[in-house]
């Protein structure tokens, strides 16, 4: 095998995509495009993920990132939208030849995208799959007392539903904050990224892709306050049931 070549989407300068970058960057993992999606939707997920993880180094900036790739000698077009959608996506990758695209924190995309590359469309969750499907992860996982964790997946029409390549738990330590587990399954969630890319390389996706299966549980909304003071407290009175200490 080789090297895939993808196309990388993001909502604008989201710590989220940032992180996941730095970490395809670091095994050489290079997008052949990145596109950020530019939108008050954007401007609103990037500023409470920020408060997510408030106190925690993020990743430099996607340009940045970008720039040092260029003062090596490699150029990666990074164009901006409106949405994340067919209509202003498929212009820009129509004329690839793209294995894969890599979401790096967006939006639910659905539609004429995910059936575009050869091999698929993958992201990375901050939570358990099937478990912990949808918004807030970190704050229902403390609330129902799920395990913490992210899992990397293919997308399909469904919210987090498609196929599994990797999932792994982040090891929560008495006193850590929730600002500390939304970091580290952010964290989590690029190295999972990388891992999976480097398994492609490898030829191991056919040993590794499997059906998540049936949740117990909904598909999550975000937190409200009345649910975050709940994790607050559970994490304050060190109750949660999935410490490892």
């Amino acid at each position: 095998m080789a090297k895939p070549d993808f196309a990388y989407l993001l909502l604008k300068e989201h710590p989220y995509g940032r992180e996941m970058l730095k970490q395809l960057i670091s095994e050489n993992f290079i997008p052949k495009i990145i596109i950020s999606e530019v939108s008050e939707i954007a401007d609103e997920e990037r500023e409470k993920f920020l408060k997510r993880i408030e106190g925690n180094e993020i990743a430099e900036s996607i340009e940045s990132q970008i720039d040092e790739l260029s003062l090596s000698g490699i150029n990666v077009e990074h164009v901006e939208v409106s949405i994340h959608n067919s209509e202003q996506v498929m212009p820009y990758i129509k004329e690839l030849e793209l294995d894969l695209i890599v979401f790096g924190g967006t939006r639910i995309i659905r539609g004429e995208i995910l059936d575009f590359p050869k091999d698929g469309v993958i992201n990375s969750h901050p939570g358990l799959l099937p478990e912990c499907r949808g918004s807030a992860s970190p704050a229902w996982s403390v609330y129902h007392d799920i395990p913490i964790g992210s899992s990397t997946h293919f997308c399909d029409n469904g919210i987090d539903t498609g196929q599994l390549l990797l999932r792994r738990e982040v090891p929560v330590k008495r006193g850590m904050k929730y600002e500390d587990l939304c970091y580290e399954t952010l964290v989590l969630s690029g190295i999972l990224m990388k891992e999976a890319l480097i398994a492609y390389d490898e030829g191991r996706w056919d040993e590794m892709r499997r059906p998540q299966g049936e949740s117990p549980f909904p598909t999550f909304r975000n937190a409200p306050e009345e649910i975050l003071q709940v994790v607050y407290q559970k994490l304050k009175d060190e109750t949660y049931a999935h410490y490892v200490d």
